[in-house]
């Protein structure tokens, strides 16, 4: 189904307003969950709002967190986010690694004990925006969803890293992937009815290779919400090998380096290790402008299909969310009945759907 975006965000907005958070905090995740969505990302967009409210009602989330220094100096600081929703402490992390960075021209955040922080884009786009390159690796803590390389049994979250890297003139180059084959909200989607996941994103307790959701998710009653701790395998590293390290760097650097906990712990949560560098304190004349000369020599290859020019990363999502902002976000028929769920639960009525 297609959803108007305006009416969308005030849907979500609502729901979290009704669940207990603030109406900045609730506009703020309904805004960021909706940019996933919009970008051809929905694997971090409104199909986690059921999750959200859960995690809210039970505790596992905390409305209306301010993040805590627990230690710092010039360049380096580490904060607490208090399991609060990411994309509020997230945003806070981002705006105190901004601020350290502009007199020295790099600082370095570890963030700890935060909800889910949702498309690490989103970081590196802020930062980017604001002039900055910057690299963020995020460990998830938990019960794990991610086989290592040649093995069968969840070690690793999906843990996600992400680059940005600002223009002249142009929006950033944003570089943002799981080490997974595919989130798990990827998984979640197909599951509602979506895009379905590739054939080589799962492995199951037999060691086979498959892309059945089933092999996450186990069998999952109706009107359940799934639960990806419940399936009998794990999804699979991309890249084999190479996604596999690059995991491993993500839980020892988001995690042990940045006092946070690792995969098969308990309870949720997300670390970040996030790097920040100002551009004006290299000697690399005018960055932005020659990351854009650049980025037109990639651009400029001779494609292997010539009905599909080469692009970079941020294209592709850029062009998807023109085409939404106009025509409505599209939705798994599974996620707006979540939704539903989810707004019912609190209180929330579900508005009717005008195109």
């Amino acid at each position: 189904m297609r959803v108007p975006v305006d009416q969308l965000r005030s849907f979500v907005t609502s729901v979290f307003r009704a669940a207990g958070c603030a109406e900045d905090e609730a506009d703020r995740i309904a805004r960021h969950l909706l940019a996933s969505d919009l970008a051809g990302h929905p694997s971090h967009g409104v199909v986690r709002v059921r999750n959200y409210a859960d995690w809210l009602g039970g505790g596992a989330v905390v409305a209306n967190q301010e993040v805590q220094v627990v230690s710092e100096n010039d360049t380096l600081v580490v904060l607490d986010g208090g399991y609060g929703f990411g994309q509020t402490v997230g945003e806070q992390a981002v705006a105190i690694g901004l601020a350290k960075a502009e007199g020295p021209g790099v600082s370095v955040v570890a963030l700890r004990n935060s909800g889910h922080l949702g498309r690490i884009a989103d970081w590196a786009e802020a930062a980017a925006d604001a002039g900055y390159v910057s690299i963020h690796f995020v460990n998830v803590a938990g019960k794990g969803l991610v086989a290592p390389f040649g093995g069968k049994e969840r070690r690793f979250g999906t843990d996600p890293i992400a680059i940005g890297i600002p223009q002249h003139d142009r929006p950033p180059i944003l570089i943002d992937f799981a080490t997974s084959v595919v989130a798990e909200g990827k998984a979640k989607v197909a599951l509602n009815g979506g895009k379905p996941v590739p054939d080589n994103a799962m492995v199951g307790p037999d060691g086979s290779i498959s892309g059945d959701t089933s092999v996450l998710y186990g069998e999952v009653p109706p009107g359940k919400n799934p639960d990806p701790r419940r399936g009998p395998g794990a999804l699979r590293t991309m890249g084999e090998q190479k996604g596999s390290a690059l995991a491993l760097a993500c839980e020892l650097l988001a995690g042990v380096l940045a006092g946070s906990a690792t995969s098969g712990t308990d309870p949720f949560s997300n670390g970040m290790l996030s790097i920040y560098l100002s551009p004006d304190h290299f000697a690399a004349g005018d960055f932005a402008a020659k990351a854009t000369d650049f980025a037109d020599y990639v651009r400029s290859a001779a494609p292997a299909d010539p009905g599909q020019p080469v692009q970079l990363p941020g294209d592709i999502e850029r062009a998807k969310a023109a085409e939404q902002l106009e025509n409505g976000i599209d939705l798994a028929d599974g996620t707006w009945a979540d939704l539903t769920v989810a707004a019912r639960s609190v209180g929330v009525d579900v508005p009717v759907i005008t195109q």
